[in-house]
């Protein structure tokens, strides 16, 4: 068999990447399936993508407790807000994009206004495809923050996910997920079992002269532009911020005193990560050089993910790069 990595996928290696180079342990859906198993309240929901959500673990184990709706996920939003209102507590799966905007005004009436118990889970996020715009969810993040009751979780990686999952089910509302696709490349950054607690951010790495505030992928990211910069004699911190809404009060603390302070996230730098910690700053009257990494308000095009991340400035050297500007505004 030929061997598949991140750097040599293309377009037909789209259904074998999942089989060929997917990990063996399936984070979440293991941690779901513990979950339910635990509580008989949870029940499964997805919306034709089983395999690539993990929750054919739960399938498998619990088909009673099971819903495949098909490609409808404007009524499988539907269908998990009765669920909710008759006491259960449902996760929805799809596609990041498919998750969020297809059914944007289910989730805002039937799930965040009510404030019901449904955790809405997508993978997928930002330019994590080979599929293109119809699925890059580079907007997700700011359609869940605008609704009012809606908390937002994004995890930095493999060894993250099962404290995500146990947040957001032990959480009393409407949950957003947002997962990358587990497929053998990411990078541990912590214990399996570390907590997760909801609007909390942890930090990384101790602050030197500035901060890289980062979530999701973009924290392994940061953590390698530390490094670059370390060996330029630029000492940074770098901070974990898994929860983007509600956004941790202590970054505004943090940001005290720093020469510069960047964002890093896989979205648009509209209405994301560095939108919230940028109306954090301003509100707290924190003055600081900023700079935000992100997709910079346009489309992108499909391809592996080292290739996006290059091609559209979420490396790590764009990370760096963008400190170096941002510590240039810096008033310290």
């Amino acid at each position: 068999m030929t061997s598949v990595t991140p750097d040599t996928l293309t377009v037909q290696d789209f259904n074998q990447r999942g089989a060929a180079v997917a990990p063996s342990r399936k984070f979440y859906g293991e941690t779901l399936l513990e979950l339910a198993r635990q509580d008989p309240r949870i029940v499964c929901l997805t919306a034709d993508l089983t395999l690539p959500t993990e929750t054919d673990l739960f399938r498998d184990a619990l088909p009673e407790r099971f819903l495949q709706v098909g490609i409808a996920e404007a009524n499988m939003i539907g269908i998990a807000g009765g669920m909710a209102r008759s006491g259960e507590i449902p996760f929805v799966h799809s596609f990041c994009v498919f998750a969020t905007r297809r059914c944007y005004d289910q989730i805002a009436m039937q799930v965040a206004y009510p404030r019901l118990n449904v955790k809405i889970v997508g993978v997928i996020p930002g330019l994590t495809t080979l599929l293109g715009v119809s699925h890059q969810a580079i907007d997700d993040i700011a359609l869940m923050r605008a609704l009012p009751n809606m908390t937002v979780i994004e995890p930095s990686g493999p060894a993250a996910v099962p404290a995500a999952v146990r947040a957001a089910a032990a959480h009393d509302g409407p949950v957003y997920l947002r997962l990358k696709r587990a497929d053998g490349t990411e990078t541990a950054l912590g214990p399996d079992e570390w907590s997760l607690p909801i609007g909390v951010a942890r930090m990384l790495r101790p602050p030197g002269e500035g901060l890289l505030l980062a979530c999701g992928m973009m924290v392994e990211q940061a953590l390698r532009a530390a490094d670059l910069l370390a060996a330029e004699g630029i000492a940074v911190g770098v901070v974990d911020v898994p929860t983007l809404k509600p956004l941790d009060p202590r970054i505004a603390t943090m940001a005290q005193g720093m020469r510069a302070v960047v964002t890093c996230e896989n979205h648009s730098i509209i209405g994301g990560l560095g939108s919230a910690v940028a109306e954090q700053l301003m509100e707290a009257g924190v003055r600081t050089g900023f700079g935000r990494i992100g997709v910079r308000d346009v489309f992108a095009e499909g391809g592996t993910t080292p290739y996006l991340f290059a091609r559209y400035g979420l490396d790590a050297e764009a990370i760096a790069q963008a400190y170096r500007e941002a510590r240039g505004r810096g008033s310290v």
